[in-house]
């Protein structure tokens, strides 16, 4: 197994959020490696939890990775946050991204749970995408 292509698949997709127009244009500059401190944006997106499996064959190392991505919000309905999350989706599904170390296969939309937080009174949807990636 290869766990080498992490911090590399990290910051591509980081990069590729940050850069996104259509993202930009509903959150703005508020999309974040961890949740940041003191007062929090009303949207917001944020890299998440990660999840690595073994793929590797023959031809080398690799391994496939789970990745959460969370869109959360302070707003009364999902609304906002479901136009956020489009955004996110149609950047990443099927994105070609360089690493800085390894190779990305392909990444995908998995799954995706919207869900409201009754005593924060904040809306959040993780969605889950899973990147095949390989160790050159």
């Amino acid at each position: 197994m290869s766990y080498a292509v992490a911090a590399a698949l990290q910051e591509a997709v980081y990069q590729r959020l940050a850069g996104d127009a259509a993202l930009g244009a509903i959150v703005g500059t508020a999309i974040h490696d961890a949740i940041p401190a003191g007062t929090l944006p009303s949207l917001y997106v944020v890299l998440g939890a990660e999840t690595a499996r073994d793929r590797s064959d023959k031809s080398g190392g690799g391994a496939a990775h789970d990745l959460s991505i969370s869109v959360i919000t302070d707003a009364q309905g999902f609304s906002r946050a479901k136009e956020a999350a489009a955004a996110v989706n149609d950047a990443l599904a099927d994105a070609e991204m360089s690493l800085s170390r390894g190779r990305l296969v392909g990444i995908w939309f998995l799954r995706a749970k919207a869900k409201r937080d009754t005593t924060g009174g904040t809306r959040r949807i993780d969605m889950i995408f899973r990147a095949r990636v390989e160790d050159s």
